[in-house]
């Protein structure tokens, strides 16, 4: 089972842009479906976006437009570049890898937007 840590969080004004990094343990073209989710504090954990092994890619609403997730499958790295933030994208991001019906979680990073 692969292990996946995310990076690149951080405290960002409004309008501003963060890239998250996720690094697969494994190799990350072998693996179904890579997403990003969020969870503020008090709610609960909420999809982002998701690509899967062939490269198609899903975007909640509210990211669609401003963010783009995509994977750099040498590096074994899975990103999300988001422009355009705004305070209620501030949570903890976290990257979740599913293989062959088990799902693997990172720690997650924690994006902080200010107003």
């Amino acid at each position: 089972q692969v292990q996946v840590a995310e990076s690149g969080g951080g405290l960002v004004q409004a309008g501003g842009s963060l890239r998250l990094s996720c690094v697969v343990s494994g190799s990350i073209g072998g693996i179904d479906l890579m997403s990003w989710y969020r969870q503020a504090a008090g709610n609960q954990r909420e999809l982002v976006a998701h690509i899967t092994r062939g490269g198609r890619t899903y975007y909640v609403a509210s990211a669609k437009g401003r963010f783009t997730i995509f994977r750099d499958d040498p590096t074994n790295t899975l990103y999300l570049q988001m422009n355009t933030l705004e305070p209620e994208d501030t949570s903890v991001y976290y990257c979740a890898a599913d293989q062959s019906g088990f799902r693997t979680w990172g720690r997650g990073t924690q994006v902080t937007v200010s107003s």
